[in-house]
């Protein structure tokens, strides 16, 4: 030891300052949640009976469980169960999700609809990959798929447009979904013309318009309970067949 360090004086004894100041701490002045945190967590999950769900009977298959699915959430009252959220990536790999309609759901896959140069469009061209949400509140449930996607024939897409509403073409009409707007009065007028086409000619193409088809690698059941036990079941695709599992919640 140095001389300075022998004579450097002691240091002072540990006083009670920190632990008075710990204890003089006014809980009053503890943040507080703001009003939409309050708003949020006073928000309740599956305010209802929840149905059961046994795996152990469930198809060999995901889709005739889908189907089951749907038509159960449609006699439940489940507003729109036909909507979904639809996640894609970008050529860098980052994600977007919006939601769109179901178009159908077969052997081939889960059908959906957009224009080839929106952006899902965009990036379905450059990572054809996609994963779906289906939520269904109204009895707890969720469906999720995810797997290749491909574009079905132009004749598949015409037709599947004009089995929809007046509505629905004349949309398609308009196009350029995606793109930058100057002002809303353009697409006014690019509407009305729309409107005006789709009644003169109801078979009216739209080439833009695509059908895609997500052909699912993996599709997984959640059913909600309301003791947070819920049930997840995952069937995966193994060649021709499919793999049934559980999955801890």
């Amino acid at each position: 030891m140095s001389a300075d360090s022998a004579d450097a004086p002691a240091p002072a004894p540990p006083t009670n300052d920190s632990a008075d100041s710990t204890d003089s701490i006014d809980p009053s002045a503890a943040p507080r949640p703001s009003d939409f945190v309050r708003l949020l967590r006073a928000q309740r999950v599956w305010d209802t009976e929840l149905p059961d769900f046994a795996p152990a009977t469930t198809p060999d298959g995901p889709l005739p469980l889908f189907e089951q699915w749907f038509a159960e959430a449609v006699t439940a009252g489940q507003v729109e169960p036909h909507t979904m959220s639809l996640a894609t990536a970008d050529a860098e790999g980052l994600p977007d999700v919006r939601t769109v309609m179901l178009h159908g759901a077969d052997r081939e896959g889960w059908h959906f609809a957009s224009h080839a140069g929106s952006r899902k469009g965009r990036h379905l061209a450059a990572r054809p990959y996609a994963a779906l949400g289906f939520y269904w509140p109204a009895q707890g449930r969720q469906i999720r798929v995810r797997g290749p996607v491909t574009v079905a024939p132009p004749e598949v897409a015409q037709a599947d447009l004009h089995a929809r509403s007046a509505g629905a073409l004349a949309s398609a009409l308009v196009g350029r979904q995606s793109e930058v707007l100057d002002s809303y009065g353009e697409l006014e007028r690019a509407s009305d013309a729309a409107w005006d086409r789709a009644r003169r000619e109801p078979d009216a193409p739209a080439p833009s318009w695509t059908v895609y088809v997500l052909d699912p690698d993996e599709v997984e059941f959640f059913q909600g309970d309301a003791r947070r036990r819920h049930v997840r079941l995952t069937y995966r695709r193994t060649d021709d067949t499919w793999r049934k599992d559980l999955l801890w919640p």
